[in-house]
């Protein structure tokens, strides 16, 4: 039906017309290419708040170059807005946005699509969406929150986590709790971290669908503005000449994107997302590749929380751009891009690192990126750890587990119970079918560095992580406590090991021991599942192969 859009003469689509005709288009706006403008807009997310008027920015882009736009929304949950039991939804909704693009899309009978994505899920459901449609496809981030200048610092987001720790041990009262409380998200934009959000819009400049500089900017910038209506104009060019998203979203592009964002201290959410995006473009991938690919290319920066820099202070120096100049020899530069000619192209243009915030690779903060892939008989299918946010002396540990069932469990035992020193805090059935949903530890990981414990103390999870999050932490670990993975094995005073450098995550307990324990029946712990995540549960994969569902 689609191939019928824009075709007066074809009578079946009088019923079309006319009803388009109802809400505004004209016989010959009929006649331009039909852009699907996908706004996540909310009242209620920071990062998707600036949508509501760049997405009218972009449709005068669309119709200035001779397309017709046709806008259409979608869900956009904050993962921190909805820490704690709201966060049983939060991934989930990633699939469902996917599915809900590709509906109405193909429905709708657009030809080409402009995403207004800026946070953790909502830019992984709209790659997911794009890859599915394979139409010319488009993105567009809102930009970056402005940081909070408290004395002589400038505090974000992932600051006001800590500072719940902090306000935990004393170390700060009620009143400047409070201040940080009203103050620290200190505009609308995308939380001025490292983010899974800034990580994700990051993979999009560096894969050549998002503007450069779009992730990094402020919010509120004028170039905002001008920059959503050259999206909106290119978007035309690109339904034109029929370049389709698979154009741009290839094997190539996408080990530039991983290579990009772990050389610049990227989220270990990542690692869920990009298997995922692999796995329904038909590209063969694993947990496993991504840690190849992820070691290949030296750490060249690292910004809030794992350092003091933060999302603008990126932009300063080249945001993306740059980072993507400094590494150049590790990428293949002859992708195209969506915004004209190649990756080589544009590159040309760019002045390379400032040497302090971007470092030459020839002298990095790290020989191998940011992520480690951990394997072991605690994890026969893979856990993640970002070791770029680990102190070095907490690289290998051993120590006694403290296991829990839940998050709450955890949360309450670092509120109210004295943690020891070199302790492993193990904290299962958080895993997509066991949370559901894999809920994010970051509150607690968060407590744990504001209340000085990452120096001592390590987390285990088979949920997972904010990208935010720093110290020893190592999440999605597979198989799951509630598919019954060796997690589930374990009991307080196990002693885990957890070995970076080795790539190595290990209960050592003898194998006759694990194998009594594997056989003795084992009940699962009361986590409801209701309405939709009952259907969750049942059908969502593994976080090894990127947890999805739909």
């Amino acid at each position: 039906m689609e191939k019928l859009r824009g075709r007066p003469e074809e009578i079946t689509e009088a019923y079309y017309r006319g009803l388009m005709h109802s809400v505004g288009y004209r016989s010959k706006d009929l006649d331009r290419p039909l852009i699907a403008v996908v706004n996540s807009w909310t009242d209620v997310n920071p990062g998707h708040l600036p949508f509501k008027f760049l997405a009218e920015k972009v449709k005068e882009g669309i119709w200035a170059a001779g397309g017709a736009p046709g806008e259409f929304n979608v869900p956009a949950p904050c993962d921190g807005i909805a820490q704690g039991l709201g966060m049983f939804y939060i991934l989930p909704q990633r699939d469902l946005i996917a599915s809900s693009i590709e509906a109405m899309v193909k429905a709708h009978g657009f030809q080409g699509m402009v995403m207004l994505a800026s946070c953790d899920k909502i830019i992984p459901g709209m790659v997911m969406a794009a890859i599915r449609c394979d139409l010319p496809t488009l993105f567009l981030t809102a930009g970056a929150m402005l940081p909070y200048r408290l004395g002589e610092k400038e505090v974000v987001t992932s600051d006001l986590k800590e500072a719940i720790g902090r306000r935990r041990s004393g170390e700060i009262d009620d009143t400047t709790f409070m201040t940080w409380q009203e103050n620290v998200c200190f505009s609308p934009g995308t939380c001025s971290m490292m983010g899974t959000a800034n990580t994700m819009g990051s993979f999009l400049e560096a894969l050549g669908v998002a503007p450069f500089g779009s992730t990094t900017m402020l919010a509120f910038e004028s170039a905002k503005m001008r920059q959503a209506r050259d999206v909106g104009e290119r978007i035309v060019d690109l339904v034109r000449q029929g370049d389709r998203f698979s154009k741009f979203f290839t094997l190539s592009s996408l080990q530039n994107g991983i290579r990009l964002i772990s050389a610049t201290g990227g989220s270990t959410n990542a690692t869920l997302h990009i298997p995922a995006f692999a796995k329904i473009a038909g590209i063969p991938f694993d947990l496993r590749k991504f840690g190849k690919i992820a070691e290949s290319v030296p750490l060249i920066a690292k910004f809030k929380p794992a350092s003091a820099y933060h999302l603008s202070d990126y932009h300063r120096v080249g945001g993306v751009a740059a980072a993507m100049k400094a590494i150049q020899k590790y990428l293949d530069v002859s992708v195209p891009v969506a915004f004209g000619g190649t990756l080589e192209d544009i590159l040309k243009g760019v002045d390379g690192p400032d040497g302090t915030i971007l470092r030459m690779p020839e002298d990095p903060l790290e020989e191998e990126g940011c992520f480690a892939i951990l394997y072991g008989n605690l994890a026969p299918r893979g856990a993640v750890v970002k070791k770029s946010g680990v102190e070095p002396s907490m690289r290998k540990h051993t120590g006694p587990a403290v296991v829990f069932d839940s998050e709450e469990d955890v949360r309450n035992f670092l509120l109210e119970r004295r943690i020891e020193p070199g302790s492993v805090l193990v904290v299962r059935y958080e895993g997509p079918k066991g949370g559901p949903g894999m809920r994010e530890m970051s509150i607690p990981a968060g407590m744990l560095v504001g209340m000085g414990l990452h120096h001592s103390v390590a987390m285990v999870t088979d949920g997972r992580y904010s990208g935010a999050t720093r110290g020893p932490c190592v999440g999605h670990v597979c198989p799951e406590a509630w598919e019954d993975g060796p997690i589930s094995l374990l009991e307080d005073g196990d002693l885990i090991e957890i070995d970076i450098p080795g790539r190595r995550l290990d209960v050592k307990l003898p194998q006759e021991e694990i194998e009594r324990r594997s056989a003795r029946k084992r009940e699962k712990p009361n986590h409801p599942a209701p309405g939709m995540l009952q259907a969750y549960r049942e059908r969502v994969g593994g976080a090894d192969e990127g947890a999805i569902w739909l």
